[in-house]
Order: structure tokens, then sequence, then C-alpha cells
């Protein structure tokens, strides 16, 4: 919530609340709405096979309500861990959970549609922000083509960003829109990163060693050693001490002001319309140091 708060007042122009094993995003989003006076909001990724669209919908609208500004929807695919180990729920076709979720979503977040599936109706007004759908793969970046307003991707690489810039406009292409959603990416960030603040990241980037795709880049960034442990099962402190400092550097933004800002712009040149900054707290408390340095205007 100081995250937030700080965000707010200097100056930047959205926040999103992840939905995690802590915190439901629609009571952060709220939360954090009813603090600020500007900054407009975002929630999820939502997790498809968890979330249902009457769910997600009333939360978003609920929250832009009692906010009195727009709210915005994040939706997702999730993981196996996430779906079937902590919530118990079956992660089974998922990619067509995403494509159904997403037509009823943004049907219901609209003016003109306030009922879904013959029994729930929306009672509150449209929550008026725009719909994300986080894709990595093929499928996922179909439903974003046809649907949101934005593609989310998370920690990824410039040459990631690359590829997937291209896919999602040869699916835009293919559906014959006018308008392509716009392309944004969740980054971990840094500004004058101490012992503490590398630690954090590391910490994060560990938990993607186990995913193909990402794993695939940091083994080809040379830290090969680190996913074949993740592999093998090791537990999760040693895959963070397998991870060195450098390793910050290829799916993050981490050094001194100037050198993120030109990471940003080498982002930027490879298809990113959007930076969604994450700010490491530990060694710098709410992220203050990194975001005030990089503080639109």
């Amino acid at each position: 919530m100081r995250v937030g708060v700080l965000a707010d007042r200097l100056g930047y122009r959205e926040v999103w609340l992840g939905e995690g094993p802590t915190w439901d995003a629609f009571v952060l989003a709220t939360a954090i709405g009813t603090r600020t006076e500007r900054v407009a909001l975002t929630a999820g990724p939502m997790p498809v096979s968890v979330r249902d669209p009457a769910s997600i919908t009333r939360g978003a609208a609920g929250a832009a309500a009692l906010v009195g500004r727009p709210v915005g929807v994040a939706l997702g695919a999730s993981s196996v861990r996430v779906v079937e180990e902590v919530h118990g729920r079956s992660r089974a076709g998922v990619a067509r959970a995403l494509a159904d979720s997403a037509a009823a979503v943004r049907a219901l977040m609209g003016e003109g549609v306030a009922e879904w599936g013959g029994g729930f109706r929306r009672r509150l007004g449209p929550p008026g922000g725009p719909l994300t759908v986080a894709a990595f793969g093929e499928r996922a970046i179909a439903v974003a083509a046809e649907h949101a307003d934005r593609m989310v991707l998370d920690m990824v690489s410039p040459e990631q960003v690359r590829r997937l810039r291209a896919s999602l406009d040869a699916a835009t292409r293919r559906l014959g829109r006018q308008d392509p959603p716009r392309l944004a990416a969740w980054l971990p960030v840094a500004v004058d990163p101490s012992a503490d603040s590398y630690a954090h990241i590391l910490s994060g980037i560990a938990g993607y060693l186990t995913v193909r795709g990402y794993a695939d880049v940091l083994a080809g960034a040379g830290f090969a050693e680190a996913v074949e442990l993740a592999r093998a099962g090791v537990p999760f402190e040693r895959r963070v001490a397998a991870l060195p400092r450098e390793a910050a550097s290829v799916l993050g933004l981490v050094g001194d002001e100037a050198t993120v800002r030109a990471r940003m712009e080498t982002y930027a040149e490879a298809g990113l319309d959007e930076i969604a900054l994450v700010p490491a707290t530990l060694g710098d408390p709410d992220g203050r140091r990194t975001l005030t340095a990089l503080a639109p205007g």
C-alpha cells in the first residue's frame, strides 16, 4: 500500500495489484484507491481456472464504485502450482478457459452488457478500466489479440519481447483488428541496487528456473548451472545461491539511473509499449529510491 501511495504522489499513471497468496487483488485495489488521488488501478492477473467471469467483474465493479475511479482487470492462466496445489482446482483446458473468460469479462466490463450466463447481473456500473491478458504461448497470445486492450508479459528479456511482439502483431493482423493491443511487461527494477536489492530480484528469478522459455533464456545467458540445479529439484535457497548478480540484468533493470533508463529504451526498441516497474524493496523500503529516480516528468 505504501508503494501505491508513493507512486501516486510521484505522478505514475497506473498501479498494478497482483493476485497472490497473501492479498486479494480487489481488496488491495480498493484500499490503495481510497488513499490515492489520481493513479489508475489494475487488478490481476486473475487465474481464470480459479476466478469465474462473474466474480472477476463483480470485484472490479465493486472496487471502482468505492474508489470512484476506473479499475482494470488482467486475466492469466497462472501455474499448476497455484491452480492445483494452492486452490485445488484443475488447470485442464486452461487455454479454452482463458478464451471464454476474456470474452465474457470483455463484455461484462463494457457499458452495454450487464448479464452473463443467465444468472449473473452486474448491479454496479462498469469498472471502466482496460482488459489485459497475460500471455506467453501462442494460444494465449491469440486470446489477447482478439479480446484485450493490452497484453502483459512477466520478467522477459528484450529478445523475448521481440519474438512475442511479432507473434502479437501477426495474430492481430489475422483477425483484421484495427486497434492492436498495447504490449506491456512487468520487470524487476532497482536503481543503485544494494546487496539486498539483488537478493530480492534473484529470489524472484529463481522461481522461473524451471519454466520453459525463461529457463532457456537464463541458460543461454550463461546460467545453465542454476537451471540444471532447479530441474534436479534442489531446495529453493540453493537455486537462489546459484544465480550470480549478473542474472538480474538479463530479466530486469538494475544499475545506476542512466543504466536503467538505457535498458528501458532497449525494451522499448524491442517492442514494449509499457513497462510496469516492480521495485525491489529489500534495501530500498517501499522502492522509494528507485521510484523517485524514475518518476515521470
